[in-house]
């Protein structure tokens, strides 16, 4: 597929469809992240700007039903694979 027809990578980015930062039209695409120069794939939101991102925190879950998050500090690379 061509680099052209897919949509730049925002600043900060969340899986959660509910989230004013959920952006439909990259998750047509496989997208990596790196942090802290190892690729992650547990990561639920990040910013880059700001350099953190978020993880579940094992298997606890907040009273909605979604897991915990934690915030990790550090540097945040996204990128299309």
């Amino acid at each position: 597929m061509n680099d052209t027809t897919k949509p730049t990578l925002p600043d900060r980015l969340s899986i959660d469809p509910k989230s004013p930062h959920h952006v439909a039209a990259v998750f047509q695409h496989e997208i990596g992240i790196r942090f802290n120069d190892k690729e992650r794939h547990d990561v639920e939101e990040y910013c880059i700007s700001e350099g953190w991102i978020k993880v579940a925190a094992g298997k606890v879950l907040d009273r909605k039903g979604k897991p915990m998050l934690i915030k990790l500090k550090g540097k945040v690379e996204a990128f299309y694979r």
